[in-house]
């Protein structure tokens, strides 16, 4: 997960799955039409989720990029 600004890139096994605007993504309302409160903050946390399917994740490393 690489988040500069409002863009977002997120690769996954060596794929970027994700790279955009997240302000631009969101401007008609999130997909789940749910606030997110959260969302545009530039410190906290980053969660991992499976939107219903099982998920494992091995080998997560995060490094403050400068």
């Amino acid at each position: 997960v690489i988040a500069k600004g409002n863009h977002i890139q997120i690769t996954l096994n060596g794929t970027v799955i994700v790279d955009g605007d997240i302000r631009e993504a969101v401007k008609n309302g999130t997909p789940d039409k749910q606030e997110h409160p959260g969302l545009f903050n530039k410190r906290g946390h980053i969660g991992f989720l499976g939107h219903g399917s099982a998920v494992k994740f091995r080998n997560i490393r995060v490094k403050e990029l400068k």
